[in-house]
Protein backbone atom coordinates (compact mmCIF):
# COMPACT_ATOMS: atom_id res chain seq x y z
CA UNK A 1 0.00 0.00 0.00
CA UNK A 2 1.32 3.48 -0.79
CA UNK A 3 2.38 5.62 2.12
CA UNK A 4 0.18 8.57 3.01
CA UNK A 5 2.71 10.12 5.37
CA UNK A 6 3.19 13.88 5.02
CA UNK A 7 6.67 14.68 3.64
CA UNK A 8 8.98 15.93 6.31
CA UNK A 9 9.65 19.65 6.21
CA UNK A 10 13.26 20.61 5.59
CA UNK A 11 14.98 21.81 8.74
CA UNK A 12 15.00 25.55 9.33
CA UNK A 13 18.21 27.37 8.53
CA UNK A 14 20.04 29.19 11.29
CA UNK A 15 20.64 32.91 10.82
CA UNK A 16 24.36 32.19 10.31
CA UNK A 17 23.66 29.55 7.65
CA UNK A 18 21.29 31.83 5.75
CA UNK A 19 23.72 34.74 5.85
CA UNK A 20 26.66 32.59 4.77
CA UNK A 21 24.71 31.41 1.73
CA UNK A 22 23.64 34.93 0.79
CA UNK A 23 27.16 36.32 1.02
CA UNK A 24 28.57 33.41 -0.99
CA UNK A 25 26.34 34.48 -3.88
CA UNK A 26 26.91 38.23 -3.81
CA UNK A 27 29.68 39.75 -5.91
CA UNK A 28 30.82 43.36 -5.76
CA UNK A 29 30.06 45.72 -8.62
CA UNK A 30 33.18 46.82 -10.46
CA UNK A 31 32.17 49.97 -12.35
CA UNK A 32 34.25 52.92 -11.17
CA UNK A 33 33.56 56.65 -11.26
CA UNK A 34 35.45 59.69 -10.02
CA UNK A 35 33.57 62.07 -7.74
CA UNK A 36 34.52 65.34 -6.09
CA UNK A 37 35.48 64.48 -2.53
CA UNK A 38 32.60 66.55 -1.15
CA UNK A 39 30.12 64.44 -3.14
CA UNK A 40 31.51 61.03 -2.15
CA UNK A 41 29.68 60.68 1.19
CA UNK A 42 28.15 57.21 1.51
CA UNK A 43 30.10 55.73 -1.39
CA UNK A 44 32.67 52.92 -1.39
CA UNK A 45 36.27 53.38 -2.51
CA UNK A 46 37.17 51.49 -5.67
CA UNK A 47 40.94 51.77 -5.16
CA UNK A 48 43.46 52.47 -2.42
CA UNK A 49 43.97 56.20 -1.98
CA UNK A 50 47.56 57.28 -1.29
CA UNK A 51 48.46 60.47 0.51
CA UNK A 52 49.88 63.08 -1.86
CA UNK A 53 51.74 64.84 0.97
CA UNK A 54 53.06 64.39 4.47
CA UNK A 55 50.28 65.11 6.97
CA UNK A 56 50.96 67.47 8.56
CA UNK A 57 53.36 68.81 5.91
CA UNK A 58 55.58 70.51 8.53
CA UNK A 59 56.23 70.55 12.26
CA UNK A 60 53.56 72.78 13.78
CA UNK A 61 52.21 73.79 17.15
CA UNK A 62 49.19 72.26 18.84
CA UNK A 63 48.74 75.30 21.09
CA UNK A 64 48.87 79.06 21.23
CA UNK A 65 52.00 79.90 23.18
CA UNK A 66 55.74 80.33 22.72
CA UNK A 67 58.21 78.30 20.65
CA UNK A 68 61.39 77.74 22.65
CA UNK A 69 64.72 75.98 22.71
CA UNK A 70 64.15 73.58 25.60
CA UNK A 71 67.86 73.60 26.49
CA UNK A 72 67.61 77.35 27.23
CA UNK A 73 65.11 76.79 30.07
CA UNK A 74 66.80 75.25 33.09
CA UNK A 75 64.52 76.54 35.86
CA UNK A 76 61.05 77.95 36.39
CA UNK A 77 60.81 81.75 36.28
CA UNK A 78 63.35 82.52 33.57
CA UNK A 79 62.56 85.54 31.40
CA UNK A 80 63.01 85.74 27.62
CA UNK A 81 62.73 88.29 24.84
CA UNK A 82 60.16 87.58 22.12
CA UNK A 83 62.17 87.74 18.89
CA UNK A 84 59.36 87.05 16.38
CA UNK A 85 55.64 86.45 15.97
CA UNK A 86 54.44 83.49 13.85
CA UNK A 87 50.72 83.24 12.96
CA UNK A 88 49.29 80.12 11.28
CA UNK A 89 50.08 80.08 7.57
CA UNK A 90 53.39 81.90 8.01
CA UNK A 91 56.96 80.65 8.38
CA UNK A 92 59.30 82.32 10.84
CA UNK A 93 63.07 82.64 10.80
CA UNK A 94 65.49 80.51 12.77
CA UNK A 95 65.05 81.05 16.51
CA UNK A 96 68.01 82.81 18.10
CA UNK A 97 69.43 81.18 21.25
CA UNK A 98 68.14 82.84 24.39
CA UNK A 99 64.95 84.11 22.72
CA UNK A 100 61.44 82.74 22.23
CA UNK A 101 58.84 83.14 19.45
CA UNK A 102 55.16 84.00 19.91
CA UNK A 103 53.32 81.28 17.99
CA UNK A 104 49.69 80.42 17.24
CA UNK A 105 47.94 77.08 16.81
CA UNK A 106 48.83 75.43 13.50
CA UNK A 107 51.82 77.66 12.78
CA UNK A 108 55.14 76.20 11.59
CA UNK A 109 57.73 75.59 14.29
CA UNK A 110 60.77 77.76 13.47
CA UNK A 111 64.18 76.20 12.99
CA UNK A 112 66.02 75.89 16.28
CA UNK A 113 62.88 75.53 18.40
CA UNK A 114 62.07 72.09 19.76
CA UNK A 115 59.17 72.72 22.17
CA UNK A 116 56.15 74.93 22.76
CA UNK A 117 55.12 76.35 26.11
CA UNK A 118 51.39 77.07 26.15
CA UNK A 119 50.45 80.66 26.89
CA UNK A 120 48.74 79.66 30.15
CA UNK A 121 52.18 78.73 31.51
CA UNK A 122 53.67 82.14 30.64
CA UNK A 123 53.39 85.60 32.23
CA UNK A 124 54.22 88.92 30.58
CA UNK A 125 56.67 91.13 32.52
CA UNK A 126 57.13 94.29 30.48
CA UNK A 127 58.91 93.33 27.27
CA UNK A 128 59.88 89.97 28.72
CA UNK A 129 57.97 86.70 29.00
CA UNK A 130 58.39 84.69 32.19
CA UNK A 131 58.28 80.90 31.60
CA UNK A 132 56.62 79.11 34.51
CA UNK A 133 57.40 75.52 33.56
CA UNK A 134 60.36 73.53 32.32
CA UNK A 135 59.39 72.14 28.88
CA UNK A 136 60.37 68.79 27.44
CA UNK A 137 61.69 68.53 23.89
CA UNK A 138 58.78 67.87 21.50
CA UNK A 139 56.15 69.29 23.87
CA UNK A 140 52.95 70.46 22.05
CA UNK A 141 54.50 69.91 18.61
CA UNK A 142 52.78 67.98 15.84
CA UNK A 143 55.57 66.36 13.86
CA UNK A 144 55.68 66.41 10.09
CA UNK A 145 54.09 63.22 8.73
CA UNK A 146 52.95 61.92 12.12
CA UNK A 147 49.46 61.30 10.70
CA UNK A 148 50.35 60.26 7.13
CA UNK A 149 53.49 60.07 5.02
CA UNK A 150 53.48 60.91 1.32
CA UNK A 151 52.59 57.79 -0.73
CA UNK A 152 51.23 56.00 2.35
CA UNK A 153 47.78 54.42 1.99
CA UNK A 154 45.44 56.97 3.49
CA UNK A 155 42.19 55.07 2.77
CA UNK A 156 41.89 51.46 1.63
CA UNK A 157 39.85 50.00 -1.21
CA UNK A 158 36.42 48.98 0.06
CA UNK A 159 36.20 51.74 2.65
CA UNK A 160 32.69 53.10 3.15
CA UNK A 161 33.11 56.86 3.09
CA UNK A 162 31.75 58.73 6.09
CA UNK A 163 32.40 62.36 6.99
CA UNK A 164 35.68 61.53 8.73
CA UNK A 165 37.02 59.57 5.75
CA UNK A 166 36.29 62.52 3.48
CA UNK A 167 38.30 64.68 5.88
CA UNK A 168 41.23 62.26 5.67
CA UNK A 169 41.05 62.33 1.87
CA UNK A 170 41.08 66.12 1.87
CA UNK A 171 44.02 66.27 4.29
CA UNK A 172 45.89 63.89 1.95
CA UNK A 173 45.35 66.33 -0.92
CA UNK A 174 42.57 64.64 -2.89
CA UNK A 175 39.93 66.78 -4.59
CA UNK A 176 38.40 63.71 -6.28
CA UNK A 177 37.99 60.08 -5.24
CA UNK A 178 37.55 56.81 -7.19
CA UNK A 179 34.33 55.15 -6.02
CA UNK A 180 32.24 52.19 -7.08
CA UNK A 181 28.89 52.95 -8.65
CA UNK A 182 25.80 52.97 -6.51
CA UNK A 183 23.78 49.80 -6.08
CA UNK A 184 20.32 50.17 -7.63
CA UNK A 185 17.49 48.61 -5.66
CA UNK A 186 13.83 48.35 -6.70
CA UNK A 187 11.15 47.67 -4.11
CA UNK A 188 7.48 46.82 -4.30
CA UNK A 189 4.91 45.69 -1.80
CA UNK A 190 2.13 43.12 -2.09
CA UNK A 191 -1.18 42.97 -0.32
CA UNK A 192 -4.67 44.18 -1.21
CA UNK A 193 -5.05 45.31 2.39
CA UNK A 194 -2.30 47.93 1.99
CA UNK A 195 -3.16 51.62 1.69
CA UNK A 196 -0.77 54.52 1.25
CA UNK A 197 -0.68 57.13 4.03
CA UNK A 198 -2.81 60.12 3.09
CA UNK A 199 -5.46 58.00 1.38
CA UNK A 200 -8.77 57.02 3.02
CA UNK A 201 -8.46 53.80 5.01
CA UNK A 202 -11.00 51.30 3.66
CA UNK A 203 -12.58 48.62 5.90
CA UNK A 204 -10.09 45.79 6.42
CA UNK A 205 -7.15 47.90 5.20
CA UNK A 206 -3.96 49.08 6.92
CA UNK A 207 -1.48 51.80 6.10
CA UNK A 208 1.69 50.52 4.44
CA UNK A 209 4.54 51.19 6.86
CA UNK A 210 7.00 48.76 5.24
CA UNK A 211 7.26 50.96 2.15
CA UNK A 212 8.63 53.94 4.08
CA UNK A 213 10.75 51.82 6.44
CA UNK A 214 12.47 49.72 3.78
CA UNK A 215 12.98 52.49 1.24
CA UNK A 216 14.57 54.59 3.98
CA UNK A 217 16.82 51.66 4.96
CA UNK A 218 17.90 51.22 1.33
CA UNK A 219 18.73 54.90 0.92
CA UNK A 220 20.51 55.01 4.29
CA UNK A 221 22.92 52.39 2.95
CA UNK A 222 23.87 54.67 0.06
CA UNK A 223 21.82 52.89 -2.63
CA UNK A 224 19.56 54.27 -5.32
CA UNK A 225 16.02 53.22 -4.40
CA UNK A 226 13.16 52.88 -6.89
CA UNK A 227 9.69 52.69 -5.38
CA UNK A 228 7.36 50.56 -7.51
CA UNK A 229 4.53 50.95 -5.03
CA UNK A 230 1.84 48.47 -4.02
CA UNK A 231 1.23 45.56 -6.40
CA UNK A 232 -2.20 43.85 -6.53
CA UNK A 233 -2.42 40.33 -5.14
CA UNK A 234 -2.50 38.57 -8.52
CA UNK A 235 0.03 36.36 -10.24
CA UNK A 236 0.07 38.40 -13.44
CA UNK A 237 0.55 41.70 -11.60
CA UNK A 238 3.37 40.24 -9.53
CA UNK A 239 5.15 38.85 -12.61
CA UNK A 240 4.80 42.18 -14.41
CA UNK A 241 6.24 44.02 -11.41
CA UNK A 242 9.21 41.64 -11.29
CA UNK A 243 9.94 42.14 -14.99
CA UNK A 244 9.84 45.91 -14.58
CA UNK A 245 11.95 45.82 -11.42
CA UNK A 246 14.63 43.62 -12.97
CA UNK A 247 15.52 46.20 -15.61
CA UNK A 248 18.30 48.58 -14.58
CA UNK A 249 18.43 47.28 -11.03
CA UNK A 250 20.87 45.07 -9.12
CA UNK A 251 18.42 43.91 -6.45
CA UNK A 252 14.66 43.59 -6.05
CA UNK A 253 13.15 43.67 -2.57
CA UNK A 254 9.55 42.83 -1.79
CA UNK A 255 7.61 42.76 1.43
CA UNK A 256 4.75 40.33 1.97
CA UNK A 257 3.61 37.37 -0.08
CA UNK A 258 6.38 34.98 1.01
CA UNK A 259 4.16 32.68 3.05
CA UNK A 260 2.28 29.68 1.67
CA UNK A 261 -1.25 31.08 1.43
CA UNK A 262 -3.36 31.00 -1.72
CA UNK A 263 -2.97 34.78 -2.11
CA UNK A 264 0.82 34.70 -1.86
CA UNK A 265 2.07 34.96 -5.43
CA UNK A 266 5.77 35.69 -4.95
CA UNK A 267 6.91 32.07 -5.20
CA UNK A 268 5.22 31.19 -8.53
CA UNK A 269 5.97 34.62 -9.99
CA UNK A 270 9.70 34.58 -9.23
CA UNK A 271 9.94 30.93 -10.26
CA UNK A 272 8.36 31.81 -13.62
CA UNK A 273 10.60 34.84 -14.16
CA UNK A 274 13.82 33.42 -12.73
CA UNK A 275 14.78 31.17 -9.83
CA UNK A 276 13.88 31.08 -6.17
CA UNK A 277 14.67 29.51 -2.81
CA UNK A 278 12.07 29.76 -0.04
CA UNK A 279 13.60 29.51 3.40
CA UNK A 280 12.30 29.06 6.89
CA UNK A 281 14.88 30.65 9.18
CA UNK A 282 14.99 29.81 12.85
CA UNK A 283 14.71 33.41 14.01
CA UNK A 284 12.05 35.45 15.77
CA UNK A 285 10.80 37.77 14.39
CA UNK A 286 11.24 37.16 10.66
CA UNK A 287 10.91 33.43 9.99
CA UNK A 288 10.19 33.40 6.20
CA UNK A 289 12.72 34.69 3.67
CA UNK A 290 12.85 34.28 -0.10
CA UNK A 291 16.05 34.56 -2.12
CA UNK A 292 16.63 34.19 -5.81
CA UNK A 293 17.07 36.09 -9.05
CA UNK A 294 14.91 37.48 -11.87
CA UNK A 295 15.95 37.39 -15.52
CA UNK A 296 16.35 40.73 -17.26
CA UNK A 297 14.23 40.83 -20.40
CA UNK A 298 16.67 43.13 -22.17
CA UNK A 299 19.64 40.91 -21.33
CA UNK A 300 18.62 37.25 -20.95
CA UNK A 301 22.01 36.23 -19.59
CA UNK A 302 21.80 38.83 -16.84
CA UNK A 303 19.80 38.78 -13.61
CA UNK A 304 18.69 41.03 -10.80
CA UNK A 305 18.94 39.51 -7.34
CA UNK A 306 15.66 39.01 -5.49
CA UNK A 307 14.95 39.05 -1.74
CA UNK A 308 11.43 38.64 -0.39
CA UNK A 309 10.86 39.78 3.19
CA UNK A 310 7.95 38.94 5.49
CA UNK A 311 5.06 41.37 5.70
CA UNK A 312 4.89 41.96 9.46
CA UNK A 313 6.56 45.37 10.06
CA UNK A 314 9.14 44.34 12.67
CA UNK A 315 9.87 41.06 10.88
CA UNK A 316 10.50 42.97 7.66
CA UNK A 317 12.77 45.48 9.42
CA UNK A 318 14.78 42.89 11.34
CA UNK A 319 15.30 40.59 8.35
CA UNK A 320 16.45 43.60 6.33
CA UNK A 321 19.09 44.40 8.96
CA UNK A 322 20.24 40.81 9.42
CA UNK A 323 20.31 39.66 5.80
CA UNK A 324 19.65 42.38 3.21
CA UNK A 325 22.04 44.93 4.73
CA UNK A 326 25.15 42.67 4.62
CA UNK A 327 24.12 41.38 1.17
CA UNK A 328 23.99 44.96 -0.12
CA UNK A 329 27.30 45.74 1.59
CA UNK A 330 28.89 42.85 -0.32
CA UNK A 331 27.41 44.11 -3.60
CA UNK A 332 28.74 47.58 -2.82
CA UNK A 333 32.27 46.25 -2.42
CA UNK A 334 32.61 47.22 1.23
CA UNK A 335 35.59 45.68 3.00
CA UNK A 336 33.67 45.50 6.29
CA UNK A 337 30.39 43.59 6.12
CA UNK A 338 29.88 42.06 9.56
CA UNK A 339 27.36 43.51 11.97
CA UNK A 340 29.00 45.16 14.99
CA UNK A 341 28.05 43.83 18.40
CA UNK A 342 29.16 44.03 22.01
CA UNK A 343 28.38 42.29 25.28
CA UNK A 344 26.23 44.40 27.59
CA UNK A 345 24.36 43.95 30.85
CA UNK A 346 20.71 43.01 30.73
CA UNK A 347 18.53 45.03 33.08
CA UNK A 348 15.50 42.87 32.28
CA UNK A 349 14.30 39.30 32.67
CA UNK A 350 13.33 37.14 29.69
CA UNK A 351 12.07 33.98 31.39
CA UNK A 352 10.49 32.13 28.45
CA UNK A 353 13.10 30.64 26.12
CA UNK A 354 12.16 30.10 22.49
CA UNK A 355 13.51 27.34 20.24
CA UNK A 356 14.37 30.03 17.68
CA UNK A 357 17.13 32.64 17.73
CA UNK A 358 15.36 35.75 19.08
CA UNK A 359 16.16 39.36 18.26
CA UNK A 360 14.77 41.53 21.04
CA UNK A 361 14.25 45.28 20.75
CA UNK A 362 16.19 47.01 23.53
CA UNK A 363 17.57 50.42 24.49
CA UNK A 364 20.63 51.48 26.49
CA UNK A 365 19.61 53.10 29.78
CA UNK A 366 21.32 55.77 31.87
CA UNK A 367 23.01 53.11 34.03
CA UNK A 368 24.75 51.51 31.06
CA UNK A 369 22.48 48.48 30.89
CA UNK A 370 19.77 47.42 28.46
CA UNK A 371 16.03 47.91 28.88
CA UNK A 372 13.51 45.78 26.99
CA UNK A 373 10.49 47.11 25.12
CA UNK A 374 7.54 45.47 26.86
CA UNK A 375 5.73 44.27 23.70
CA UNK A 376 7.96 42.19 21.42
CA UNK A 377 5.25 41.34 18.89
CA UNK A 378 6.33 41.37 15.22
CA UNK A 379 3.50 43.78 14.45
CA UNK A 380 4.51 46.47 16.96
CA UNK A 381 6.75 48.77 14.95
CA UNK A 382 6.94 51.30 17.78
CA UNK A 383 9.27 48.80 19.48
CA UNK A 384 11.84 49.42 16.73
CA UNK A 385 11.39 53.20 16.92
CA UNK A 386 11.82 53.13 20.73
CA UNK A 387 14.85 50.84 20.59
CA UNK A 388 18.45 51.68 19.69
CA UNK A 389 19.45 48.09 18.93
CA UNK A 390 18.74 44.39 19.17
CA UNK A 391 19.72 41.65 21.58
CA UNK A 392 20.80 38.53 19.70
CA UNK A 393 19.45 35.85 22.04
CA UNK A 394 20.44 32.24 21.17
CA UNK A 395 17.81 29.48 20.92
CA UNK A 396 16.49 28.04 24.20
CA UNK A 397 18.13 30.82 26.21
CA UNK A 398 16.48 32.63 29.10
CA UNK A 399 17.83 35.99 30.26
CA UNK A 400 18.08 37.15 33.87
CA UNK A 401 18.81 40.65 35.11
CA UNK A 402 22.56 41.10 35.27
CA UNK A 403 23.33 38.59 32.49
CA UNK A 404 25.67 39.68 29.71
CA UNK A 405 23.90 39.59 26.34
CA UNK A 406 24.97 40.25 22.75
CA UNK A 407 23.85 43.76 21.79
CA UNK A 408 23.71 44.91 18.14
CA UNK A 409 23.32 48.70 17.84
CA UNK A 410 21.18 50.07 15.01
CA UNK A 411 23.86 52.73 14.51
CA UNK A 412 26.20 50.04 13.19
CA UNK A 413 23.64 48.75 10.68
CA UNK A 414 21.83 51.76 9.19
Amino acid sequence: FPSHDTPAKPPMKTAAEALQHLLSQAKSVTELEWLPTQEALGRVLAEDVLSLVDVPPMNNTQMDGYAVRSADIQEVGQSFEVSQRIPAGHVGVELKPGTIARIFTGATIPLGADAVVMQEACVANGDQIVIQEIPKAGQWIRLQGEDLRANQVALSKGTYLRAQELGVAASAGHAKLPVLRKIKVAAFFTGDELTLPGEPLKPGAIYNSNRDTLLACIRALGCEATDLGIVPDTLDATKAALRKASENHDLIITSGGVSVGEEDHIKPAVTAEGRLDMWQIAIKPGKPLAFGAVRKQSAPNSEAWFMGLPGNPVSSFVTFLLFVRPFIAKLQGRSTISTPSMMMRSDFDWPLADRRNEFLRVRINAEGGLDLFPNQSSGVLTSAAWADGLVDNPPNQIIKKGDLVKYMPFSGMI
